[in-house]
């Protein structure tokens, strides 16, 4: 499966220069990525900015690095700027391809044109050669200003010349990922278009998930979830129908007071949600359950998806819910990432939600006296892993202040 392996941001906002896992496969030292990820620290840290982040990058390749600069909370290219610098926004991703052992390492530097307009200045593909997990990295696209070469096929030996490929975008306000990763002759790169695109962050708002929108099955949540009913339409019908009970009685049980959960249709042809809880013979409909009940029901249906995403981000899931479905629902997520070896990235301000998790899944993430965001593992600090053999929850150590928390104030 398709796994970020780390990831390394430069003058994004507050992040001004941050690395998270392994960049390159000769960098043996630093471990890769958990599969499960959880930002912790005081508000205005940068937790969400490191989101964020993730969600631009991909945004860029879906809708272009201006419209991606220009979406509500941005602002454009110089307030995403890290404040008092004049450099380029740059982004390292190293990952793992789902049929490739050897890694993939994508940078893309954004800059400005001369017009002032948000462009990609340099983008650049690499992995090590055949054979070899690691040694000298072969470029096999490499564009400035769009125009550069990329290499066609799975060749990455300096004999197969025939192989390259001369480029030149009409754009350089567009991804070169996303117009020759629309190619089959550029196989890597289609596959990591693919992967960027299946990106899902998540800024889940219950009030929306509680309306009944017109009918029509989809494939995936939105980001507010407002499309809630379409995606269980789209797992009501066809060939997800067998499966599509069980995994609502799975969901049941994982539900505290809740005995079935089943699916109804409106007289409009609408489909709603139909709890049946403990206690009371007539069941309840989404848009009168309380907050906790259907942000659960619509994680826990979110990792049911029959094509799961390979990264989901999720700012503060805990908002709404009860404490000890704070702690299941991490459990939930740490087993979905363990099992499909996909990323899954959270923020969050729970000790309860923490205290499901191990010190390498959990960054601390502080600024430091310039207003920049650090970011560092919790099992790379003093005396955590001892306190945690101990048996002392880690989340009830950040609560007592065993870390070096510097709160804003």
């Amino acid at each position: 499966m398709a796994k970020l392996l780390g990831i390394r941001i430069r003058n994004y906002r507050a992040l001004r220069d941050v690395s998270l896992g392994r960049l390159k496969p000769s960098q043996l030292k630093n471990p890769e990525l958990p599969s499960l990820v959880c930002f912790i620290g005081p508000n205005g840290s940068g937790k969400s900015t490191l989101l964020d982040a993730f969600g631009f990058l991909a945004d860029c390749l879906r809708e272009g690095i201006e419209a991606a600069c220009d979406k509500p909370g941005r602002g454009g290219f110089q307030r995403l700027r890290t404040q008092g610098s004049t450099e380029s926004i740059e982004f390292d991703v190293c990952y793992r391809d789902q049929d490739e052992d050897r890694p993939v390492i994508y940078s893309l530097v954004i800059g400005e044109s001369k017009a002032g307009v948000p462009i990609a200045l340099s983008e650049k593909f690499e992995q090590a050669r055949k054979g070899k997990k690691v040694g000298k990295l072969f470029p096999f696209l490499n564009l400035k200003n769009g125009i550069g070469t990329a290499w066609a096929g799975d060749s990455t030996a300096d004999s197969e010349g025939t192989a390259m490929v001369d480029v030149q975008l009409d754009d350089p306000g567009r991804l070169a990922i996303a117009t020759l990763g629309q190619l089959k002759e550029h196989e890597r790169i289609q596959r990591f278009r693919e992967y960027v695109e299946g990106w899902y962050l998540s800024y889940f708002i219950p009030d929306a998930a509680r309306t009944l929108p017109i009918a029509g099955g989809q494939k995936h949540l939105n980001r507010a979830g407002d499309n809630l009913a379409n995606v269980v339409e789209y797992m009501e019908r066809g060939p997800n129908k067998a499966r599509f009970q069980s995994v609502l009685n799975a969901i049941g049980e994982r539900i505290p007071g809740i005995k079935t959960i089943s699916t109804k249709r409106s007289p409009d042809n609408r489909l709603l949600l139909q709890f049946n809880e403990d206690g009371y013979k007539d069941p309840f409909y989404q848009y009168s359950m309380s907050d906790g009940t259907l942000k659960m029901f619509t994680y826990l249906l979110l990792m049911q998806d029959p094509s799961p995403r390979p990264f989901i981000g999720i700012e503060e899931p805990e908002n709404g819910l009860y404490h000890r479905l704070v702690e299941r629902l991490a459990e939930e997520l740490k087993a979905h990432a363990a099992s499909t070896n996909h990323n899954v990235v959270v923020t969050t301000h729970s000790p309860y939600f923490v205290d499901a998790l191990k010190p390498e899944q959990v960054w601390l993430v502080q600024k430091d006296g310039k207003g920049h965001t650090t970011v560092t593992r919790t099992a790379d600090m003093p005396n955590v892993s001892d306190l945690i053999k101990e048996g002392v929850p880690l989340g009830s150590l950040w609560y007592s202040n065993h870390f070096d928390e510097r709160v804003r104030t």
